[in-house]
């Protein structure tokens, strides 16, 4: 038995979060009746609709790199009208969702799984998996500045973990620098820069965890292999 929400996830329609939002909505049936909370356990043998329809049968899970482009949204559907990572990939490719986001103005290194279950996995904090950057910034770098960075801050209420910033090349106000972190909160560098009086111009993702955007071009996807995928995730994560 499990929770409705994971055994969603699971199918790959959507992550657990979606999944949760898609219950509230009165979107899902188990036996024909509606259910509106997600403390609901399944076994997987009822019978269980989606707006009506069957869900997919569950896949091997799968992983995905992607060189996303700056231009993008990271999102299925967009209020705005906007063009999305999901309509630019490529159609042989299943359905499929990603591990967090990178913004409209940010490139670089996505993940996408067809596993709700395995994106929720790969972005818990508790992981402590390593995110690194390039990123390109207008204004005057203090060495305090990047201290306080390396110490944590606390931006409008919501802290922000050690931030691991180091130059990597200068060219008048234009400053390259290298970033890593490992909470990956919502436009995390670009706020903490902001606050430190610098402006991120550009923002590239090179890796997440243990996997590397290397050489890829954009707009380019690369499955991992199977084996690949299970050592790279360890015995911690089922497949």
């Amino acid at each position: 038995m499990m929770r409705i929400a994971k055994f969603l996830a699971q199918t790959g329609v959507a992550s657990r979060r979606d999944a949760e939002e898609l219950i509230r909505q009165g979107r899902v049936t188990v036996n024909g009746e509606t259910i509106t909370s997600p403390a609901i356990n399944v076994s997987g043998e009822e019978k269980i609709l989606l707006d009506g329809e069957r869900l997919p049968e569950k896949e091997n899970t799968r992983l995905w790199l992607y060189y996303k482009p700056a231009g993008l949204v990271t999102t299925h559907k967009d209020e705005k009208g906007r063009n999305t990572v999901f309509d630019n990939l490529p159609p042989t490719l299943p359905r499929v969702i990603s591990v967090g986001r990178l913004d409209l103005n940010s490139e670089g290194l996505l993940l996408l799984t067809n596993s709700g279950e395995l994106a929720h996995k790969l972005e818990l904090p508790a992981n402590g998996w390593t995110r690194r950057y390039k990123v390109r910034v207008f204004g005057q770098i203090k060495d305090k500045d990047l201290q306080k960075m390396r110490d944590g801050v606390t931006i409008d209420g919501i802290n922000y973990g050690s931030i691991k910033t180091e130059i990597e090349s200068a060219q008048g106000a234009n400053t390259w620098l290298k970033v890593t972190l490992t909470e990956g909160k919502n436009r995390e560098i670009r706020k903490v820069m902001k606050y430190f009086g610098l402006e991120v111009s550009r923002l590239i993702r090179l890796s997440y965890g243990p996997f590397q955007l290397g050489a890829m071009k954009k707009g380019e996807v690369k499955e991992i292999p199977q084996k690949v995928l299970r050592e790279q995730l360890g015995s911690s994560f089922e497949l």
